[in-house]
């Protein structure tokens, strides 16, 4: 028994020894499963500081100030959230208990909301954006409790605490209008220009440490470099995770989604640029240049971007943005698109070999079975002329229109888009030549005309021959007789006739004979003589002839004989040259 109170007295004697020699950790008072009631985060001054923020959680930032000094300021600055911060000064009117105070079990906040006390707000901001609080150091304030929240998701701030009059210098300055302004807007590039920071106009010598970068998306304006980077990740992210599930590769849109503008007039400075372009790098960015105009080009037409300009500091790795803009690309160059009406014949005229040399038409069949007939005929010697149809974004037919005339079936699209394309004219030809009944002498090339085709089922038959036959034996001093090949269907014929003159009829008629392409509509009505029906179902047996009466004696003749049909132009035999009889 004696042995156990000798011991127990050492232990004491120990134990008081112990504590004179560490007054520092008087925690005898304190009960030993007493722990800290909020984590302690003490914030720095003079250094970015990154804080985690959980959803819906509550941070709490302390810091004080020195005795002398007269203001202070604090910048918030969110990532990609709208967060909730305030300040707050909280002032001591007694002082802690010793005990308290000396616990080791105790955080010094913690020392100062035991105590009795008051404490102010000073500032509270709510939004996305960098905010910053500048004022003077509150009197008697004991300590400084900064609050930081987020509400919607999980995520990140930084907080600089800054001593002392004045801006701090640690974040680039941004002008008094800080809107990005377009200057032009393109087909496939917009000009931008913004006022200049004065942390480059203030203070010459530290240009080198300050750079512009420049933003396009499709998506949205960001608030900072962080928000854009966090936007990447998250769809890359769901890129990724859409590759995995489709197995495919999708190659990321650099140009199309996101570009970054170098200025290439400026030397890339050596080891900070590269860092910077490390930093960014996920973002495909080049951050270098001081000019505050640059052109954004490789854009899509009709698309609307979103642009945004950062200043960044790369000496102490911070930046700020600008108020970013919108602007939508012009759309493409269309051609204008004439729509062709039912059954209207049109003459289609280049007037420029530079220029003009394509045109557009649209048509549009009548009736259920949305079937029509495209016919062309060119006028233009040896102009190479090509006609393209197609539906629904499809080609149908691409072929070459020359003399002869080109039939196109239409059938089963209610739209169809032609386009007829000059391709050149073959050197030491004739030119087009002009059409009569156009005003101011037109180049007439190519004569189209579309007519919907109810109840036919493909392309109207042609004859076998265009020419025209005349029988010496029947060729009188008054009438002379004409004879051609007709079809299997029911069409018209109307004959023409043209009285040449002695110098024309003595250098053979070669310059009296009507081009192929004109047809009745630029004929007059005086020089028609007569219009017949006829029908044969066998083709071989398709020959119609006609007496053409009320000549003149030995005078010469060019008749031409048209075919009328319900579709398509009408189709014009080869002129035939005929002298009458001088004696009988």
């Amino acid at each position: 028994m004696a042995l156990v109170s000798l011991s127990w007295c050492l232990s004491a004697a120990l134990a008081l020894l112990w504590s004179t020699s560490w007054p520092q950790a008087h925690s005898a008072l304190a009960p030993e499963n007493e722990v800290p009631l909020r984590p302690t985060t003490w914030l720095p001054e003079g250094k970015i500081t990154s804080v985690t923020l959980p959803k819906g959680r509550t941070r709490r930032l302390y810091y004080t100030l020195k005795k002398k000094a007269p203001a202070m300021s604090v910048t918030v600055s969110p990532c990609d959230l709208p967060i909730e911060w305030s300040l707050a000064a909280r002032t001591m009117k007694d002082k802690p208990l010793k005990s308290l105070q000396w616990s080791t079990k105790k955080s010094t906040p913690e020392v100062w909301w035991k105590g009795s006390g008051t404490e102010v707000k000073i500032h509270s901001f709510t939004g996305n954006v960098v905010d910053t609080y500048r004022g003077p150091s509150y009197p008697h304030a004991s300590i400084y409790i900064l609050r930081v929240r987020s509400k919607q998701q999980n995520t990140r701030v930084t907080v600089y605490l800054h001593e002392g009059l004045g801006t701090s210098g640690v974040f680039p300055l941004i002008p008094a209008d800080p809107r990005v302004h377009t200057l032009g807007v393109g087909m496939t590039s917009v000009t931008l220009s913004w006022a200049p920071s004065a942390s480059l106009t203030s203070l010459p010598h530290t240009q080198k440490n300050y750079d512009y970068c420049v933003l396009v998306n499709s998506q949205q304006n960001y608030n900072s470099l962080c928000a854009a980077r966090e936007s990447m990740r998250k769809e890359k992210a769901q890129n990724q995770e859409q590759k995995e599930k489709t197995k495919r590769v999708t190659v990321w849109p650099i140009l199309k989604e996101w570009w970054w503008q170098q200025w290439d007039t400026f030397p890339e400075p050596q080891s900070p640029s590269s860092s910077l372009s490390d930093e960014y790098a996920d973002l495909q960015c080049v951050c270098q240049g001081t000019e505050s105009v640059c052109t954004v080009s490789e854009l899509l037409p009709d698309t609307q971007y979103y642009f945004d300009v950062f200043v960044i500091d790369r000496l102490n790795g911070t930046s700020m943005a600008y108020k970013g803009a919108v602007a939508s690309t012009h759309e493409e160059a269309r051609p204008a698109i004439t729509t062709l009406r039912e059954g209207e014949l049109r003459w289609v005229t280049f007037h420029d070999k530079a220029s003009n040399s394509e045109q557009f038409f649209n048509f549009n069949p009548r009736g259920w079975q949305q079937s029509g007939l495209l016919t062309l005929q060119s006028c233009g010697g040896d102009e190479k002329i090509k006609v393209t149809v197609s539906s629904k974004g499809q080609v149908l037919t691409s072929q070459a229109v020359g003399r002869d005339l080109v039939q196109i079936w239409l059938q089963g699209s209610p739209s169809y888009l032609i386009h007829l394309e000059r391709e050149g004219t073959t050197e030491g030809k004739s030119s087009p030549v002009a059409h009569p009944a156009l005003p101011g002498g037109l180049m007439a090339s190519v004569k189209i005309q579309t007519s919907s085709a109810y109840h036919r089922r493909g392309v109207p038959s042609l004859p076998p021959t265009l020419q025209i036959k005349s029988f010496n034996r029947l060729r009188g001093c008054n009438s002379v007789t004409l004879a051609w090949m007709g079809t299997e269907e029911r069409s018209l014929y109307c004959v023409y006739r043209r009285k040449l003159g002695k110098s024309e009829a003595d250098a053979g008629g070669v310059s009296a004979l009507t081009a192929p392409c004109l047809g009745p509509e630029s004929r007059s009505d005086t020089e028609r003589v007569l219009c017949k029906y006829f029908q044969e179902l066998n083709p071989r047996r398709a020959v119609t002839t006609a007496v053409i009466g009320g000549l003149e004696p030995g005078m010469a003749y060019v008749f031409d004989v048209y075919l009328m049909r319900r579709w398509g132009i009408p189709i014009k035999y080869a002129s035939k040259m005929v002298k009458t009889r001088k004696e009988c």
